[in-house]
């Protein structure tokens, strides 16, 4: 992978949190929450040319980064890659090298293949700036960061004591990926130990190394004993036409979090999703739309999160 810093170790563009630097990390969180407090920066990336390069479908991501980028003042264009010349065989590094010779100096792109982003970083231009949007299974930084913010608003910035549960399809999710590469980088501070918990059926669980310092449990019930924080996952349906998972009321009875389940953890505990939910699969109407629920909080932060990196990114 190429590097997403300059020489000086700023930011060139957005690939990853695996391995950023936790002072870069917590002054992007810094800079988020200014923004989510309704401070403005208008005008910071006037006269830039912002693309949301989107080879999958998607609806948070792209609409908050369409916010994020006009609230900074730049110019958005919107990429679908099903009514362009995608369509007609034109490859993405071409779709990029064009759009740059049009004076596109920011690209938000999401493919469905790992990597993906940072071959077309490698492709680009030197003013050109990459932000990860979500590539394969592998990274979603601006979720991580998003995720991130609305953990340290509801649990303050020490998060080396935090219980945290990730349940889910942790093996097929960049977002879970992202949150950890963050979760171990915040959480590894002196005196402290993060206790990070990951619940899963053994078919979706990832064997190459993610989950590394984690406590791995199949049983639900354990996982979100005295935890402060319950991240729940997104059911991917293709994964049953895999037979990676039975059904999905099975799937809902071993590891839906519903409000009896959620009373095990802490009576402080949040809850939190990066959507789309699947309601009645891994989560319940009652515990998504509770009280204990950060769900929306999540989506709001999301357009103060991608401020922030669109800002340390292009406003030079």
């Amino acid at each position: 992978m190429i590097p997403q810093t300059d020489a000086s170790g700023a930011l060139r563009h957005l690939l990853t949190l695996d391995g950023m630097p936790r002072a870069q990390l917590s002054a992007l969180l810094d800079r988020a929450q200014h923004f989510a407090e309704g401070h403005d920066a208008r005008g910071a990336l006037a006269g830039t040319a912002v693309c949301t390069l989107f080879f999958e479908p998607s609806t948070r991501t792209r609409m908050s980064f369409t916010l994020a980028a006009q609230r900074l003042g730049a110019d958005v264009l919107s990429f679908d890659a099903s009514s362009s010349s995608t369509s007609k065989g034109e490859t993405a590094r071409d779709t990029l090298k064009n759009l740059e010779a049009m004076g596109v100096r920011g690209f938000v792109v999401r493919h469905k293949q790992d990597g993906a982003v940072a071959e077309l970083a490698a492709a680009a231009n030197a003013d050109t700036a990459l932000l990860n949007a979500g590539d394969g299974r592998s990274n979603h930084p601006t979720q991580g960061l998003l995720d991130m913010l609305t953990l340290r608003q509801a649990k303050g910035a020490d998060f080396s004591r935090l219980k945290i549960a990730i349940v889910g399809d942790v093996k097929h999710s960049r977002v879970a990926r992202s949150d950890l590469h963050a979760l171990r980088t915040l959480g590894a501070a002196e005196g402290g130990s993060i206790d990070i918990r990951v619940c899963a059926p053994a078919s979706l669980l990832p064997d190459d190394g993610t989950l590394a310092g984690c406590t791995v449990t199949h049983d639900l019930d354990a996982a979100l004993e005295g935890v402060d924080v319950a991240m729940m996952l997104r059911l991917q349906r293709e994964r049953m036409e895999e037979g990676l998972v039975d059904s999905l009321d099975d799937y809902h009875r071993d590891y839906g979090l519903t409000a009896t389940r959620l009373r095990r953890a802490a009576p402080d505990a949040v809850v939190m999703h990066p959507g789309p939910m699947n309601r009645g699969v891994e989560i319940t109407d009652e515990v998504a739309d509770g009280p204990q629920s950060l769900i929306l909080r999540q989506v709001s932060n999301g357009v103060a999160a991608r401020m922030a990196v669109l800002e340390a990114l292009l406003a030079r």
